[in-house]
């Protein structure tokens, strides 16, 4: 076992280096040769399409409808049911949620 350090510093890319090519192969096989591929022709060429390819089309088409009429009374109304129901369930919540809250610190004190 060799304890002493060094006397020259170490070489970093000494693990990087070829072997020497008069060294033995470690009994590699060679390398299967690569089959010759032919050349790429390039894509077919494409027939020109037919004079009359294009869909027939629609030169006017109707004009849109007309939409009904909206009540805004009604729209205002609906709106202020759905605030106030949305509002009257987050206080039932936030109520449950207080008391379940005040149980809960009331156990851990007591």
């Amino acid at each position: 076992m060799n304890v002493s350090s060094p006397t020259r510093p170490p070489d970093d890319d000494a693990y990087w280096q070829r072997p020497d090519p008069s060294t033995d192969p470690l009994d590699r096989p060679e390398p299967a040769p690569e089959p010759e591929t032919p050349p790429y022709p390039g894509p077919p060429r494409a027939e020109p399409p037919p004079a009359d390819w294009r869909p027939p089309t629609i030169a006017h088409p109707p004009p849109p409808r007309t939409l009904p009429p909206q009540d805004m009374d009604a729209l205002d109304e609906a709106e202020g049911s759905a605030r106030t129901v949305t509002y009257g369930v987050g206080l039932v919540v936030g109520a449950i949620a207080l008391v379940v809250i005040c149980l809960l610190c009331a156990r851990v004190v007591l």
